[in-house]
């Protein structure tokens, strides 16, 4: 499967706020996702993405995390 190196395409900003209600918080998220993906060196094999911000925006969009925000 061929990896998407050029940016920030896929998964789409609006597919990705019907998830998580504001771009602030999805950006925490992700980020916050990236940064375990990375520091435990865990790999995804069905993501699309080669970099971990991407990795984790897709780990979102399908469901496969829970996010948990204090009010």
């Amino acid at each position: 499967m061929n990896k998407n190196n050029d940016g920030m395409r896929y998964p789409s900003i609006d597919s990705l706020l019907d998830k998580i209600d504001s771009k602030y918080k999805l950006v925490y998220a992700a980020s916050k996702i990236a940064g375990i993906l990375e520091s435990e060196k865990l790999k995804v094999d069905h993501s699309k993405c080669a970099k971990s911000v991407g990795v984790a925006l897709e780990e979102i969009i399908d469901g496969k995390v829970t996010i948990e925000f204090e009010s």
